[in-house]
């Protein structure tokens, strides 16, 4: 995918004599974009304590996955393990994974937390995670692989449910009128977050129908349920820059209850569907 940059905020220079005084006063960059940066490297912290712990670097087992937070439908509907829910969009398979992650999360973070906020970034990345996680759990649950006909349950882990998550909420909050960017770029920009996520769509089914050759499965449920719920998480909103403080704010808080307390009814949902039958 192509990168991104955070839209431009509109500042007051300051006169020329003053202008070594402004430069000593600059935040760091990683103060711009907190939530975007602890995100990452969160991901990456897990990665490298699993790697110290004894995991391949390139593709650690089922059961290390397990240990360290992976998701699978029969430990969370059966054993009630529902933190995996939000673990799992930790924890990757192997490095290569984690970079492809790590890259698109990066990318579209910086973009989208100048326009929601930090708290609303991390909101969104949890939040659509989750969902993600959820309807691949509820999905995995009702349609399981066989294996010489006992029935055999997938793993999920990766924090691509909730990179789909934030390119859905760049889709819709990059419609706003009130960004102080010119309308062309703007419109550019949600065009590439929109390719982004139909060409990744594409690309992921592609690998599925593979699968003979490669060996390798996506779980493609947990990528469209992280990007329906980013829709749905910005929709209610508008964008931080360009729009009065306190409307922002009350539209975010409103946002972040209304999505708990449809993940929670869906969680009810899937904890009660039927489980299958060997």
């Amino acid at each position: 995918m192509g990168s991104y940059s955070s839209p431009p905020q509109p500042e007051v220079l300051p006169p020329a004599n003053d202008a070594a005084s402004t430069r000593r006063r600059r935040r760091p960059s990683w103060a711009d974009s907190p939530a975007t940066y602890l995100l990452v490297g969160i991901n990456c912290a897990v990665f490298l304590a699993m790697v110290a712990r004894g995991c391949s670097v390139w593709m650690p087992t089922l059961d290390q996955l397990m240990f360290w937070g992976a998701d699978r439908p029969d430990n969370v509907l059966l054993y009630g393990q529902w933190w995996r829910i939000v673990t799992a969009m930790f924890v990757h398979v192997g490095i290569l994974h984690l970079a492809t992650n790590m890259w698109c999360l990066w990318n579209l973070g910086l973009l989208a937390e100048p326009l929601m906020g930090s708290f609303g970034l991390f909101a969104a990345y949890i939040l659509t995670g989750a969902a993600g996680n959820l309807l691949s759990t509820a999905k995995n649950w009702m349609y399981p692989a066989h294996d010489a006909g006992a029935v055999v349950f997938q793993a999920g882990a990766g924090a691509s449910g909730a990179v789909f998550g934030i390119a859905g909420v760049l889709i819709v909050l990059l419609r706003s009128k009130r960004l102080p960017v010119p309308p062309e770029e703007v419109r550019k920009l949600r065009k590439s977050v929109i390719y982004f996520a139909v060409f990744n769509l594409v690309i992921l089914y592609l690998v599925n129908f593979a699968k003979g050759i490669t060996g390798v499965e996506v779980d493609n449920s947990a990528h469209i349920g992280g990007l329906l719920c980013g829709l749905l998480f910005a929709t209610p909103m508008v964008p931080r820059i360009g729009s009065p403080r306190g409307e922002f704010q009350f539209k975010l808080r409103l946002t972040v209850a209304l999505v708990v307390l449809l993940l929670v009814l869906f969680g009810f949902y899937v904890a009660n569907i039927a489980p299958p039958q060997g």
